[in-house]
């Protein structure tokens, strides 16, 4: 009986499973229910699979992407979010991205799921809980998003940081009174190094304060350097946004150009003398080298972003590069190929030249869609000059027996522009237009005409024959536009057509009332330009045409016929207009300019939807003009700081054996001081004659204020801090004491070192090189936890080279290293010889990104390559750091809510004793002892070696071995994998 319904049940959780997701089948089809365990067994599967399988159906992206409704399944969805299985609880966040707004006071309702989600060691789930977060549009919950974007803005990931920089314009868009603590986050990100984070915050940054121009400053160089490595599309929002940075920074490349076309009415000497050479700002220089290799792009967005960018800021020159680009885009997709055809129609107006070795590439193709045809023919008739015109025209001439209407329209327009903008080819353009007058087809022949109509404003004495041969078209054509240009010719040239004209008003006053209003209104010109120039044979016709006119359905056409009565027929009440009338109607007009309908689109940003649409679309900048003077460039100088200046330069005898200053920062015990004293005295001899200047120097320096000297402390992040009292006097001490009193020479003084400041414990050593897999030669390191003096955000590694062999191990170095994104690493010096038997020690230095993620390389000697990868306990990416018992609870009291972790536990006996506490903890973490007034507390501080955030440790001893751990940190992240490390080196 058991084994009959484990099969029954294994079927139908088959069936069902695979009626919903076939991909779960292969997971169930090995199972063999045969026993009444397996039947229990397989009831769990079935719970746990089931679970997953709807989940999965309810929360598929593809799912939610076709429109189908899951909202009515919220309450169930959500309460899974506490699950503890990844797969589950990301696809309930993607669930929950999609209906939390929609369903807001049930989202309410795990707000504080989502906060412990934010603390979770899984960077994926960390992300995707600041994005549900972030999708609760409801302003009450705004300060806890606010906080939550700040710590997601320092997370260690940097995804992460990713995800906050795309919170921000959520929040702001929420609630717009945020926008100056967002913009604190903003800058903060802008600092970031890596490009995943990049594209992301450069978008933030354009929807909050895109004119906050100077958070960009110091991070300009450092974005045109990391663009190449964007993904595609945070370089299409770099490139946009550095078009417009450039164009407030930067002078015109093309300004001497520009005033030489401005200036071609004075001489030629004037305009040379008045010329200042233009030089290009290396930062300009720098924007477009770096982007010029992204032509080369297969994304159509970020090769179009470039060309836009060239056009708008590089010389004249130098904008030919972009053609190719633009022109490899056409043979993609109809709608890339729309929006590249409305750039290039812009661009082919004022940089002709540019596209004219691709002119076949415009040439169009039968299966191209109308639109792409019409832009097609713009470019065309954009280049033609006197040298290709005969080829364009002959392709034109193809295109008018083409079965598109709309097209053939198009062509005869793009015919009608050549000959007003060439006119060597004018008589030759008019002569075709005029046999197309023969066409069988109505539209073909409607549009000749208006085309004809314009040419001939040119010069209507020479083609009257042409004026009557389209006079005796008024009855065959039935285009209203058409009939309606015909009887304007024939009315404005009335005098070239005297037997004629009078003839086509009398046809035209039998149709009036069929006609259309364009047509009547122009039949009622007609009539007062022949009264005004032959009243005597259309006298009565043109009363005729008025009187009808005046009972016409249309008020317009009634409003006009009773102002020309009264201006053309003299009465007792007509006014003194009826004197000029001649003059109002048979005055000359100018020739109309047939102009591109894009002479104009290149006031909008090329690339953008307001250029696409020739109106100004929602949130588009306008591009600023170029400046008169260049600002001052040194706004983009990122300045070095002086404590790092300071550190690169200790001499080698300064040093200890691995590279480490020999007074090591808080030193313990009374030779620290004399060590200072003697280093003093040593460097006298150096100063020579301006020791006696400097201590006049150092005697004026007393007196002043502990503010400029706190400053200085703020910009040395790689050096402790060390309370020393002389006087009122507040000092800085540097990592290496001997160094610093050889360039600041200041007169002895007593120092007092804390001695809490040096961890204790032992370093404990790993196994980077088993001898065994080395072939002899074995490789151990060990953290050092001394300054790597060449760059104070590296963690010093010191490594330990054996060599077990009989032979000697010669060019022992590292190779290809691997590292995650933002991780650095300092290479040790070459190890040229090392003997058989013999032991070497070097130091090299680590940036791990305050993560605890393995540096990967290899370490290769003259014959061998061994991949290796060293990985830091989170408490050896630490560095300690002095501090007073009121400055400890002044940091931990603002590092309070999600940045402090609690946790109890029970010490065993060997541990009960402060001296065990902190020998423990210090071994554990990197973090210096801090004074405390208690005896049943001990306190530890630190903080992280690349980014310097603060670490504050506190452990309170209670009675029965019970304790109590407290962690606050900025990046919750490395507090919770400390309070681990340290809670396993307390209970072992």
């Amino acid at each position: 009986i058991s084994q009959q319904r484990g099969n029954v049940t294994m079927k139908f959780l088959r069936e069902q499973v695979t009626s919903i997701c076939p991909g779960m089948t292969s997971v169930l089809s090995p199972c063999d229910v045969t026993t009444a365990t397996s039947h229990c067994v397989c009831v769990c599967v079935m719970s746990y699979c089931w679970c997953v399988t709807v989940l999965y159906w309810v929360c598929d992206p593809q799912m939610i992407a076709r429109g189908k409704n899951a909202s009515d399944l919220f309450p169930a969805v959500v309460k899974n979010v506490a699950c503890k299985n990844i797969e589950v609880k990301k696809l309930v966040y993607v669930y929950l991205v999609r209906y939390a707004e929609e369903q807001q006071d049930l989202a309410l309702l795990s707000i504080s799921t989502f906060q412990r989600g934010l603390k979770d060691p899984n960077q994926l789930i960390r992300a995707s809980a600041l994005r549900v977060l972030s999708s609760i549009r409801v302003t009450i919950i705004v300060p806890i998003m606010m906080l939550a974007i700040k710590e997601a803005a320092s997370d260690m990931s940097p995804y992460v940081r990713k995800t906050a920089a795309h919170a921000i314009p959520k929040l702001y868009s929420l609630d717009p009174e945020q926008k100056d603590c967002l913009i604190e986050v903003i800058e903060k990100l802008l600092a970031d190094k890596t490009t995943l984070v990049a594209g992301s915050v450069v978008m933030a940054f354009e929807e909050v304060c895109p004119e906050r121009i100077d958070l960009i400053h110091k991070n300009y160089r450092k974005l045109c350097n990391l663009l190449i490595d964007v993904e595609e599309w945070g370089q299409v929002v770099i490139i946009n946004m550095l078009t417009r940075y450039a164009r407030t920074q930067f002078l015109n490349p093309n300004m001497n150009e520009d005033k030489e076309e401005k200036e071609k009415k004075k001489t030629e000497a004037t305009a040379i003398v008045k010329r200042k050479p233009y030089v290009m700002d290396p930062d300009h220089r720098l924007l477009l080298r770096n982007t010029k290799p992204l032509l080369q792009s297969r994304n159509a967005a970020v090769v179009m972003a470039v060309a836009q960018l060239y056009f708008h800021l590089a010389p004249k020159a130098e904008v030919g590069v972009i053609a190719k680009a633009l022109v490899r885009l056409m043979r993609s997709h109809s709608e890339v190929q729309y929006v590249v055809l409305q750039n290039v129609a812009t661009m082919s107006i004022k940089r002709r030249g540019m596209f004219e070795p691709y002119l076949k590439s415009f040439y169009i193709r039968s299966t191209d869609p109308t639109q792409i045809k019409v832009l097609k023919l713009e470019v065309l008739t954009n280049l033609a000059n006197e040298t290709n015109i005969s080829t364009i025209l002959r392709e034109f001439q193809t295109y008018i027996k083409s079965n598109d209407k709309d097209f053939v329209a198009a062509t005869i327009q793009a015919i009608g522009r050549c000959a007003t903008n060439i006119g060597e080819v004018r008589d030759t353009c008019l002569n075709g237009l005029v046999q197309l007058l023969s066409n069988r087809d109505e539209l073909v022949v409607a549009e000749s005409v208006v085309v004809i109509k314009k040419l001939l404003q040119m010069q209507p004495e020479q083609h009257s024959d042409i004026i009557k041969h389209m006079a005796k078209l008024t009855d065959n054509i039935q285009v209203p536009m058409a009939r309606a240009s015909i009887l304007w010719l024939i009315g404005e040239y009335c005098e070239h057509v005297p037997k004629i004209a009078p003839d086509v008003l009398r046809k035209m006053a039998k149709t009036f009332t069929n006609e259309e209003d364009i047509v009547k209104l122009q039949i009622i010109n007609l009539a007062a330009k022949l009264y005004l120039t032959n009243s005597k044979q259309t006298k009565l016709l043109t009363q005729y045409v008025l009187n009808l006119a005046k009972y016409d359905q249309n008020y317009d056409i009634r409003d006009r016929a009773r102002f020309i009565r009264q201006l053309i027929v003299p009465t007792d009440k007509s006014g003194a207009l009826s004197k000029y009338a001649k003059k109002l109607f048979l005055a000359l007009k100018p020739a109309p300019v047939l102009e591109s309908p894009f002479k104009d689109r290149d006031h909008f940003q090329l690339g953008s939807l307001s250029h696409l649409l020739n109106a100004k679309a929602g949130g588009y900048q306008v591009l600023p003009d170029w400046p008169e003077a260049a600002p001052d460039p040194s706004v983009r100088n990122v300045e070095v700081k002086e404590s790092v200046r300071a550190v690169e330069t200790v001499t080698a005898r300064d040093r200890g054996p691995l590279g480490a200053p020999q007074n090591p920062r808080g030193a313990r015990g009374p030779s620290s001081g004399e060590d200072v004293k003697k280093s003093e005295k040593k460097s006298k001899p150096r100063i020579g004659s301006s020791e006696s200047e400097s201590e006049e120097d150092n005697d004026s320096e007393s007196e002043s204020s502990e503010s400029e000297e706190e400053e200085s402390e703020e910009e040395s992040e790689e050096e402790t801090k060390k309370k020393k009292k002389v006087g009122n006097e507040r000092l800085e001490n540097t990592p290496c004491l001997a160094v610093h009193a050889v360039f600041t020479q200041p007169p002895p003084l007593p120092v007092s070192v804390p001695q809490t400041i040096i961890p204790s414990g032992n370093l404990k050593t790993y196994e980077l090189l088993h001898r065994i897999t080395g072939e002899g030669l074995s490789v151990e390191y060990c953290f050092s936890r001394q300054p790597f003096s060449p760059d104070p955000h590296m963690v010093a590694v010191k490594i330990q080279f054996t060599n077990s062999a009989t032979s000697e191990a010669k060019s022992l170095h590292v190779e290809d290293a691997k590292l995650q994104s933002g991780m650095r690493i300092k290479e040790f010096p070459e190890i040229e010889v090392l003997p058989a038997g013999e032991t070497v020690s070097v130091v090299m230095g680590i940036d791990f990104c305050d993560s605890t993620q393995a540096a990967n390389f290899q370490l290769c000697t003259h014959t061998r390559k061994f991949f290796v990868s060293i990985q830091p306990p989170v408490g050896e990416l630490m560095m300690p750091i002095f501090m007073t018992e009121n400055e400890f609870k002044k940091e931990q009291g603002q590092l309070m809510g999600m940045n402090e972790i609690t946790e109890k536990l029970t010490l065993e006996e060997k541990c009960q004793g402060e001296h065990a506490v902190v020998q423990r903890v210090t071994t554990a973490a990197n973090l210096s002892r801090v004074p405390c007034g208690s005896d049943k507390e001990c306190r530890f501080a630190g903080k992280t070696v690349t980014s310097g955030s603060l670490v504050l440790v506190s452990v309170v001893t209670k009675e029965d071995g019970a304790a109590q751990l407290t962690v606050n940190c900025e990046k919750m992240v490395i507090g919770t994998m400390l309070v681990k490390d340290i809670l396993q080196a307390l209970t072992q």
